[in-house]
C-alpha cells in the first residue's frame, strides 16, 4: 500500500468490511513506531476504561494528556481511503509505502513498509515465546 500525495491510504476490502460493522468515524493516534486506527466506537470505549482510573494516578494523567491528545478524527471516503494527518504521519515515520497489520481486532496498525520488516528481523525469533504467554493468558 502507498500514502498518495495528499496523505491518503487504501483500506483493503477486508478490513473496511471489518470496520462496517462500526458506526462512526476512525481515530488515528501515533503509537511508537506506527499508527493505530480504531473505529471511534472501540476508542470510545478505550477511553472510557482510562478515565475509570484513578485521576491522581501520575501514569494515566500523563497517558490522558499526551496520547489522547495525540488523537485525529478520520473518515473513510467514498473510495476506501483515509487521510492521515501530517503531524500523525511524521511522528509514525510514515512517507509512502506502508503495511497495514492487524485484521480481526478491534483497531489496525499502519507501519512504514521498511520499518516493519525491520520489527518482524528484530522480533519474529520470538514468536515461539509469545505463544507461551498467550497461552497462560488464556487464549486457545
Amino acid at each position: 500500500h502507498t500514502i498518495d500525495p495528499k496523505g491518503r491510504v487504501s483500506i483493503p476490502a477486508r478490513y473496511r468490511n471489518a470496520l462496517a460493522q462500526y458506526e462512526g468515524n476512525l481515530i488515528v493516534v501515533p503509537d511508537d513506531d506506527c499508527l493505530n486506527v480504531y473505529p471511534f466506537e472501540a476508542w470510545e470505549r478505550l477511553v472510557s476504561a482510562i478515565n475509570e482510573q484513578s485521576r491522581f494516578d501520575e501514569e494515566v494523567r500523563k497517558l490522558g494528556r499526551l496520547w489522547i491528545s495525540l488523537a485525529r478524527e478520520a473518515e473513510l471516503d467514498g473510495a476506501g481511503r483515509v487521510l492521515l494527518a501530517p503531524d500523525s504521519r511524521q511522528r509514525a515515520g510514515l512517507v509512502k509505502d506502508v503495511t497495514l497489520v492487524g485484521i480481526g481486532r478491534e483497531f489496525f496498525e499502519v507501519w512504514d513498509r521498511g520499518r516493519f520488516e525491520e520489527y518482524e528481523r528484530m522480533h519474529g525469533d520470538g514468536l515461539r515465546g509469545s505463544y507461551a504467554r498467550l497461552s497462560q493468558l488464556g487464549v486457545k
